[in-house]
This record gives structure tokens, sequence and C-alpha cells, in this order.
């Protein structure tokens, strides 16, 4: 039973040393990716599961809805909390992300 817990302990040390690996990953090209819009990543959640294999994987999208966004030059909110703090609709900036993230994947 000791040898099935401690393998167990071991297992779930390395998973999670492999999310906190891949979640770094996915940090480093957020903050470029941001970076190239003039938008500034203040903070975002991720979402890991499993495939059918038993592979970890993200599980979740990537979008205005999971992160915090400020426009570099005006400290625009460019995400849900203008929603939130009741400061408007957020479609018009969520099309401004995707109108600048067009600009440069065209």
């Amino acid at each position: 039973m000791t040898i099935i817990f401690n393998y167990l302990i071991l297992q779930q040390k390395n998973e999670i040393n492999q999310i906190k690996q891949m979640a770094l990953t996915i940090n480093q090209l957020l903050l470029k990716l941001f970076d190239q819009l003039s938008i500034r990543l203040i903070d975002f959640k991720l979402e890991f599961g499993r495939d059918k294999d038993g592979k970890i994987l993200l599980a979740d999208e990537i979008s205005p809805d999971t992160c915090r966004l400020l426009d570099k030059q005006t400290n625009e909110r460019l995400d849900k909390d203008l929603y939130r703090k009741d400061k408007g609709n957020v479609l018009p900036v969520y099309q401004q992300v995707l109108q600048r993230l067009q600009k440069i994947y065209q």
C-alpha cells in the first residue's frame, strides 16, 4: 500500500510540474503575442484536462473572457472587466482585439 501511495504522490508531482511548465510556456507565448498587439497582459486563467489517452492538455479557450488586458497606450480595458465594472459593452473591445490579431495574421 505504501508503494502505491508513494507512486501516486510522485505521479501527482510530475503532473503538477508538467502543468506548471505548460503554463509558463503559454505565458511567454501570450506575453509576446499581446506585446505585438500593443496590449498589456495583466493575468489570465488556464484550464487543463486530459485527452482520451490521458495526455494533459490545455482544455479551454484563451480570449478576453479568460484574460485581463489593457491597451498599452491608453490603459483602456480590453476584457470582460469592462462589463463587470458596468463601464460598457464588451463587444466593441473584443472586436478591437480581434482586429489587432487579424492585422498581424493576414
